[in-house]
C-alpha cells in the first residue's frame, strides 16, 4: 500500500484494517501522533489528511489512496515554526505534553479553514480531550497563532511543501 505522508509518498505492508495510527508510528516511525483512546474521542492521534483534522487511531489505512496528503505532527512545519507551533511555546501551553501533538493539529486545520475563529468556534471545533486541563491555554493558544497569522498577513500552511 502506498501512503503520502510529510509530502514523502511511502510504500507499508500491512493488512487493510490496519489502524493509521499504527501504520505511522510502528512501520514509519512517526511517533508523535500518540495513542489515547483508540475509538477516535480523544483527539491524541490527530493527523490532517488533505488538510483536514482526522482522528487516526479508528481509521483503517485501507480508506486511504495515495494521492491523499497525510500530514503528522513532525510534518506540520519545515523548523516547527508553524503559527500555533510558535504560540504554544511562547504560551507553554502543554502540562505534561501528551496530548499536544493532536491538540496542534487540531488547532492548525482550524486556523487553514478559518484564520479568525471565535471563541465559540474554537470550543467547537477542537474537541481533544487534555488530562491535565490546559483548555483555557489551549483557547488562549489558538487566539495567538489567529494574530501571528494576522500580523504575517497570510493563511497558515498545514504542511511542509
Amino acid at each position: 500500500m502506498k501512503l503520502t505522508v510529510n509530502g514523502v509518498q511511502r510504500e507499508v505492508d500491512v493488512e487493510g484494517d490496519t489502524p493509521l495510527l499504527w501504520v505511522l508510528r510502528e512501520e514509519l516511525g512517526l511517533t508523535g501522533t500518540k495513542f489515547g483512546c483508540g475509538i477516535a474521542v480523544c483527539g491524541a492521534c490527530t493527523v490532517h489528511i488533505d488538510g483536514v483534522a482526522q482522528r487516526s487511531c479508528a481509521l483503517p489505512v485501507s480508506l486511504l489512496q495515495a494521492s491523499q496528503k497525510i500530514t503528522t505532527i513532525e510534518g506540520l512545519a519545515e523548523n516547527a515554526d508553524h503559527p500555533v507551533q510558535q504560540a504554544w511555546a511562547e504560551l507553554d501551553v502543554p502540562q505534561c505534553g501528551y496530548c499536544q501533538s493532536g491538540m496542534m493539529m487540531a488547532a492548525a486545520s482550524l486556523l487553514s479553514q478559518n484564520p479568525s475563529p471565535s471563541e465559540a468556534q474554537i470550543r467547537s471545533h477542537i474537541t481533544n480531550i487534555c488530562r491535565c486541563g490546559t483548555y483555557p491555554r489551549v483557547l488562549k493558544g489558538v487566539q495567538i497563532a489567529s494574530e501571528h497569522l494576522a500580523n504575517k498577513g497570510a493563511a497558515p500552511q498545514n504542511e511542509k511543501a
